[in-house]
């Protein structure tokens, strides 16, 4: 696992010029227009195109994958080309975070997240740390973090509602004369995706179509979970022959925009005065250094969604004001900003009265929209002054948002392609096992580590993972 994370660093900033290069987006709401202005002003400062290109690590294992999954990704002939493939034994697997079932289950899940080396980037000379590290921050973060959970009720919706939305799939695919095996793959609870990728070869699927369900990519969601797809595809002999397609996001779909405006348009009727009231979107946040030093286009392609959004709310004539923050930030180090907690505080002060919340980076109730908006967030927007509080659900398995999907996996369906490999990995695994190096390196490493951990600083930023 820890070559693997290496190859996956090294490739991907071996590739961030590449990535720079390309810079076209596609729009996907009515007034083109004014999307593809607004795309292409984006793209001036984008690292890395929504989608990756067909060069970035995490797409090695497939010869072909959907950068993204607009209103059309693919020509005509591509489209017309299923018919040929409707024989086959198709799957799908949704890609998705997971989380702890009951309070027993959360500090294991805690572990599992932060020995993930996509959330917690620890140097090279230091990766021997990651476990030990995730051993400690999910002990002492244990009792906070089932309080939590104790408050929406003892445990995480998000397999139910995961498992509920697979179905719903499974459905809308039938309704479109797709016949496909629907399996959840969670990267940090169950079912883990190896469980699935074992359901997978049992089932002698022939040819499949990964989607995540996160509509925006980022190297700790979906690119922590292709990770591991792909080190497990690479090492066997079946899944590397089988032809694959992957949509690494999928935000700017129609279907997806319009679900997100419908939502919005009949929350807001529970305002006394909807026209007054404040739209606030508040997505989930990452490291500034994912996207500054990694080239993560989460941001970006977070920016451009919520332009989308409002673009379709404003061609049904909602013309009201709206913002965007982050929310759910953890240790020491810089997050996206602005924050959510500030911005509500700020917000009240400015004598906004009546505030709409969007939780726009998740498609689940989950702890983070039944807990931290519902509760802390509502709480504190209270606390400073805004006197109407209303919050959008998540769109869970809402029909048109369900269908909307179904068409995306029909679209990939031309695109799967069997698995390739990298010379590059095979060069980090080589340097790796040279083992008077690697031990030399643990050697001054667990010096300088018990060093650091000894520093008043470091306590502290030890106390603010856990806090």
């Amino acid at each position: 696992m820890m070559e693997a994370a290496a190859s996956f660093r090294m490739n991907f900033n071996q590739n961030s010029a590449l990535f720079r290069s390309q810079t076209k987006l596609t729009s996907t709401v009515s007034n083109t227009s004014k999307v593809l202005a607004h795309s292409n002003s984006i793209n001036k400062k984008n690292s890395f195109v929504r989608g990756l290109s067909l060069s970035h690590p995490a797409q090695e294992f497939v010869g072909t994958t959907c950068r993204s999954a607009g209103v059309s990704t693919y020509p005509s002939d591509a489209i017309e080309s299923y018919t040929e493939i409707k024989e086959e034994k198709i799957g799908v697997m949704l890609l998705n975070l997971g989380g702890p079932e009951t309070l027993n289950d959360v500090q294991p899940f805690l572990f599992n997240l932060f020995a993930d080396p996509d959330i917690i980037r620890l140097p090279r000379l230091f990766r021997f740390l990651q476990r030990p590290l995730a051993q400690l921050i999910s002990v002492l973060r244990a009792p906070k973090s089932k309080e939590g959970y104790a408050a929406i009720g003892g445990g995480s919706p998000l397999r139910k509602i995961t498992d509920e939305q697979a179905n719903a799939l499974k459905s809308a695919l039938e309704a479109k004369d797709v016949s496909a095996n629907v399996y959840v793959a969670m990267r940090y609870w169950y079912p883990f995706t190896e469980e699935a990728v074992h359901q997978i070869k049992r089932d002698r699927i022939t040819r499949l179509v990964v989607l995540p369900l996160y509509p925006q990519y980022s190297i700790s969601t979906t690119g922590s979970s292709l990770r591991v797809l792909r080190d497990m595809f690479r090492a066997d002999t079946y899944l590397s022959r089988l032809p694959v397609a992957i949509i690494q996001s999928w935000y700017q779909r129609e279907g997806y925009i319009k679900s997100m405006a419908d939502l919005i348009e009949k929350q807001l009727q529970i305002f006394l005065n909807p026209k007054e009231a404040m739209i606030f979107f508040s997505a989930h946040g990452v490291p500034v250094s994912y996207v500054e030093d990694a080239g993560d286009p989460y941001k970006d392609q977070m920016e451009e969604c919520i332009f989308l959004i409002m673009q379709e709310l404003k061609s049904r004539g909602i013309n009201n004001d709206h913002t965007l923050a982050f929310q759910s930030r953890v240790g020491p180090v810089e997050w996206l900003k602005p924050y959510t907690d500030e911005v509500l505080v700020e917000l009240g002060r400015q004598g906004v009265k009546s505030l709409l919340a969007v939780p726009v980076s998740f498609v689940s109730e989950h702890i983070e929209t039944l807990e931290e908006i519902d509760m802390e967030y509502k709480e504190l927007a209270l606390e400073s002054g805004i006197v109407n509080w209303g919050r959008v659900p998540a769109l869970n398995c809402t029909s048109s948002f369900i269908t909307d999907l179904a068409d995306a996996v029909i679209e990939a369906l031309p695109s799967a392609m069997s698995i390739s490999t990298s010379n590059n990995t095979n060069t980090i695994i080589k340097e790796e096992n040279d083992l008077a190096g690697y031990f030399v390196k643990m050697f001054f490493g667990s010096i300088l580590a018990f060093i650091l951990l000894l520093s008043p600083k470091v306590i502290l930023a030890f106390r603010n993972y856990i806090i």
